[in-house]
């Protein structure tokens, strides 16, 4: 089927589902191939569900006669097709979030923030990937939304490419590039090159530009030539916005202004770190680009409210806890220590797992963690979760899974200490807040 036939089959159905089990009443299921299911054996079973149409790329499955079968080629590749087409619909500008730490909380800053004067539709939760964003595009409503705000994920070469392709951004932002997913990426430099795949889309496209980091040399590097909103610390020129940190202990709270004024503005967050000052700072250049008046900005900035383990201090019966359990990696993780060292408290305590997908790497990056706990002072307890951290032999409390913390845990209660809790998502820590 051709790719107009298909979205005009959208405009008269315009919900999709990709799981048999969410067929909402007259949508359309795309039967998606994963490495261990097959869609298309379950395009009858939607149909029964609800759905007035599935669309599917194994004629085998089709009864005679069926009108309510569409076969195309490739499901996977229709449906980016299909969500490219529908982009194309829209007229207002569409930002590309990519990056290695702060994607998420990078693009609901920018929500938050452009919120303020426009309809802004933006990525739900982490529906960064190849299904993903499509499925966010799809949600796009030309008449209602003004600015979209789509975020990108990567874990091999070639993936942010394939995204802005479909995306088509009129402005990017690249959070910043660390040592992370380097199984796939092969070496810190491969993620550069990767993320760098956003920059190289925007050359291409008239009238494109970013958002960059002017105090990120990485970023800087690969930036050359392309139209930029700058926002860095006070003192360089060419920069849209300048801002600094004036405290992290532990919420983030900074000054900033635009470059043209000499009036500063002073914002408290509610987020954890001084590592998210470039997020923040990202979310208040896009502001200012898009003529958000600074008072809102700076609003918009104060109430938001970081969730799903993401920099989250959560106050226990027990005990204060930094809860960043979403995910880890050498960049993250050190940022995340740097930070904690800083807070004076009397009772301080850690709990760190492993960072997955480091690939050859992945001994040299926990050893090189392992050498920086082994500094400190003012820590009484550090506790290891995972086999990565196992293999370093170190000192520390080890545990192999979560579940032999739950179990000591439950067996030795802890209580009145300020606890950073920071590993990859597959670790599971974040089942730990509840019983601390």
């Amino acid at each position: 089927m051709e790719i107009q036939s298909l979205y005009s089959l959208y405009l008269e159905h315009p919900v999709i589902t990709t799981d048999s089990r969410d067929c909402p009443q007259g949508s359309l299921f795309f039967a998606l191939k994963g490495d261990n299911f097959d869609g298309n054996q379950f395009a009858a079973k939607a149909l029964e569900q609800g759905c007035a149409k599935v669309i599917v790329d194994n004629p085998d499955v089709i009864p005679s006669n069926d009108q309510r079968y569409v076969l195309v080629d490739n499901v996977l590749k229709s449906l980016q097709d299909m969500a490219h087409w529908h982009r194309t619909q829209f007229h207002g500008p569409i930002i590309q979030v990519t990056g290695t730490n702060g994607k998420t909380t990078t693009k609901e800053l920018l929500r938050a923030v452009l919120s303020r004067k426009y309809n802004v539709l933006a990525t739900e939760g982490n529906f960064n990937n190849h299904i993903g964003v499509p499925k966010t595009l799809l949600r796009l409503k030309p008449f209602i939304h003004q600015i979209a705000i789509i975020e990108t994920g990567a874990n091999h070469p070639g993936e942010i490419a394939q995204l802005a392709n479909i995306v088509d951004p009129d402005c990017g932002l690249i959070t910043n590039v660390g040592r992370a997913h380097l199984e796939g990426f092969g070496s810190f430099e491969g993620v550069i090159r990767t993320k760098g795949e956003l920059y190289e889309y925007l050359r291409k496209k008239q009238q494109g530009f970013i958002f960059l980091d002017a105090d990120n040399q990485h970023l800087s590097s690969i930036a050359q030539e392309l139209p930029a909103c700058r926002y860095g610390k006070p003192g360089q020129e060419g920069l849209l916005v300048e801002g600094e940190a004036t405290s992290a202990a532990p919420f983030l709270s900074l000054r900033w202004k635009k470059s043209t004024s000499n009036q500063w503005h002073h914002t408290d967050t509610h987020l954890i770190g001084n590592y998210n000052l470039q997020n923040v700072m990202a979310a208040i250049c896009a502001g200012v680009r898009f003529g958000v008046r600074e008072e809102d900005i700076n609003e918009a900035i104060a109430e938001y409210t970081p969730k799903n383990n993401r920099s989250e201090l959560r106050i226990t019966q027990h005990n204060h806890l930094i809860v960043d359990a979403y995910n880890a990696n050498p960049s993250s993780m050190n940022a995340a220590l740097d930070n904690f060292h800083l807070i004076k408290a009397p009772h301080k305590m850690v709990i760190l797992g492993d960072m997955r997908e480091l690939g050859a790497d992945s001994q040299q990056e926990h050893s090189h963690i392992v050498s920086r706990l082994q500094q400190w002072t003012d820590c009484e307890e550090i506790w290891l979760v995972g086999e990565e951290f196992a293999h370093t032999h170190s000192a520390f409390r080890c545990f192999k899974t979560v579940d032999e913390v739950k179990q000591e845990l439950a067996d030795h209660p802890v209580s009145n200490r300020l606890i950073l809790i920071k590993g990859s998502n597959g670790t599971r820590l974040y089942q730990l807040p509840d019983l601390l």
